[in-house]
């Protein structure tokens, strides 16, 4: 059975209903519809009045999750874009400004690109989880509840090491500290532990992920956090356990005030009193923990369908492809539309199966490569629907991240090379994708090869094939220009050099991993031609003399011919009289430059 978990901090969007989310004192709710469209009210001075606003800012954009802090609200897109608003003392906002307060809601620019699954608020902190189950936190720090081991407040979203390969599928957040639940139910805790609310025993704040020990071997399906408590739900044994702050008695519990370890709440559910009626079962669903409250929710079995971001499907597929002359095709145009012009909708696609691809990392993409070739194999075929798929590729183009701070983020350098396999209207494309990619800091290129040398060799020589036919096509049409008088030898624009720096690049990493491809297949046999035009003139500005940056395009007897034709136009001329041989030889050594030693000496007598 599905299980929806949400609390005043975290709320997922179930189909056809309206979702509500309000910080602690319940002064600011935001109001999810179930078409997306999201609406916020303030409490005011009269405890039965409230004022309330659509998000304007917002419409355009599919809402599907939200989250309140005391004093700031997120909201996640269906486009897999997060917007932040509030107060931003802290950096809770994510948007690395100083601005104490930014009302309207702004991207967070640096978890573009990211597939996120789940977002959840604490009291002036955040924390999200991806598709993968990469967590990011950023916001108030004092008590280590960002899990980054220190108390520095951040600005912008941080990679939790720590949590690195644990698998999240779930996070929840009080007012200072965080709990973490992973595919296995294993269940870990961080930040404030003055009440309790960690369970580990003692009073102790954590400044990174600790795992609660006493529900090792439980196998926990849902978290919530309240403020200073955390409630966790055990399937097995159909029982709730909390641990923390009880001086409300938000615990509905007669226990000390601040519990130390879990322990089963003492409610209709955990006696077993209200598990039956009419022969029915009827199981804990969910949990919610907000401010002083917790609320255990009973239903008889039924399935909860939650929405999170647009990512492709096996179904959507066949839809489209079955639906493409059909009334429904504008409504799954737009579908298609919103996947490939995501960065994010892209990144959580094509994943690798059996949870293969929460082992993403520098080293492993998390892509099913075979996955990606199936798709295009099946959309190719219907141009109708291939050709939104390029619509949306290209739109997405110009936006792709030029600083990515995950691994989940070079999954489209990965993903989009092969969507544009087609020898027609695809050439412009690779090209705008490879000047991203070549475009990419150092370090960041490094990432990139060491996913592109961990890829199978059929899908490497693939890759290397698609950029050798693109360069091809564009010397072609090149030397195409030069015969016709319209260009020249002089004129290589670096637009038309890019797909040729992407081939040197990858010719590397062949060279790297043991050449796995051959050599002639990075060989362009344009350059032949280009050889021969430069060979009686000077190469310096030419074509030639800006192809000769790239030697994995020339075959042997290319690479043999470029120095040769190189030294001819780098000749020391030596004039010297016969009869004045040595001296005038000492005359020009003496003069000479440390250059000009570099270059082949020709006598010339006079």
């Amino acid at each position: 059975m599905p299980v929806l978990i949400c609390s005043s901090e975290h709320t997922q969007l179930q189909r056809n209903e309206e979702v509500r989310c309000s910080n602690h004192d319940k002064t600011h709710t935001l109001v999810l519809s179930s078409d997306g469209m999201l609406s916020e009210q303030w409490a005011t001075a009269s405890a039965h009045c409230s004022k309330t606003r659509l998000v304007k800012e917002l419409e355009d954009h599919h809402i599907v999750q939200v989250a309140c802090g005391d004093q700031h609200a997120m909201a996640l897109s269906r486009g897999g874009e997060l917007f932040t608003w509030g107060q931003n003392a802290h950096g809770q906002l994510g948007v690395s400004r100083q601005t104490a307060l930014i009302p309207k809601p702004q991207l967070v620019e640096r978890l573009k690109g990211i597939p996120l699954a789940q977002i959840a608020a604490g009291g002036a902190h955040n924390v999200a989880v991806s598709l993968s189950g990469a967590v990011y936190s950023w916001g108030k720090n004092d008590f280590g509840q960002l899990g980054l081991g220190d108390t520095r407040d951040r600005g912008c979203p941080s990679y939790v090491k720590a949590l690195e390969h644990w698998k999240t599928v779930f996070v929840s957040c009080g007012a200072d500290h965080t709990a973490v639940l992973s595919k296995e139910g294993l269940v870990c805790t961080f930040g404030a532990g003055g009440s309790g609310q960690l369970g580990h025993n003692s009073t102790q704040n954590e400044l990174v992920p600790r795992l609660v020990a006493e529900l090792w071997g439980a196998r926990v399906s849902q978290i919530a956090c309240g403020r200073q408590h955390t409630l966790v739900y055990v399937p097995s044994l159909d029982k709730v356990f909390s641990f923390g702050s009880d001086e409300e008695g938000h615990l509905e519990d007669k226990r000390k005030p601040n519990q130390l370890i879990p322990l089963p709440i003492d409610s209709p559910v955990n006696t077993g009193k209200s598990h039956q009626e009419n022969n029915t079962s009827q199981k804990v669903i969910e949990i919610t923990a907000g401010g002083n409250r917790s609320i255990v929710l009973c239903k008889k079995n039924k399935n909860s369908c939650l929405n999170g971001i647009a990512t492709l499907k096996d179904e959507d597929v066949d839809a489209w492809i079955s639906s493409s002359s059909t009334q429904d095709w504008e409504s799954l145009k737009k579908n298609i539309g919103l996947i490939f012009s995501s960065e994010a909708c892209i990144n959580g696609s094509f994943l690798a199966k059996r949870d293969k691809h929460f082992k993403t990392s520098k080293e492993v993409s998390g892509v099913d490569m075979a996955e990606v070739q199936h798709f295009y194999e099946k959309v190719s075929k219907v141009p109708k629907v291939f050709g939104e798929v390029l619509k949306g590729i290209l739109k997405l183009q110009p936006s792709l991240s030029s600083s990515p701070i995950s691994p989940e983020n070079f999954r489209v350098y990965l993903i989009l090379p092969f969507l544009l396999q087609g020898e027609f209207n695809t050439s412009y494309a690779l090209r705008r994708v490879a000047q991203t990619i070549t475009k990419l800091q150092p370090h960041n290129l490094r990432t990139l090869e060491c996913l592109w040398s961990n890829l199978e060799t059929s899908f490497f020589k693939q890759l290397v094939i698609l950029y050798q036919r693109v360069s091809q096509m564009i010397l072609s049409d090149f030397l195409k220009d030069v015969r016709r008088w319209l260009g020249s030898l002089y004129h290589l624009d670096p637009r038309q050099t890019v797909t040729l720096q992407m081939l040197q690049i990858l010719y590397q990493v062949n060279s790297r991993t043991g050449t796995r491809v051959k050599e002639n297949n990075f060989y362009v046999p344009e350059v032949k031609e280009i050889i021969c035009m430069c060979h009686f003139v000077d190469i310096r500005g030419t074509a030639l003399w800006m192809l000769s940056r790239y030697p994995c395009i020339f075959d042997i007897q290319g690479k043999i011919m470029i120095p040769l034709i190189v030294a001819t136009m780098k000749l020391w001329r030596f004039p010297v009289k016969r009869q004045c041989l040595l001296q005038d030889i000492w005359t020009h050594l003496n003069k000479a430059s440390t250059q000009q030693f570099k270059n082949l000496l020709q006598e010339m007598p006079l």
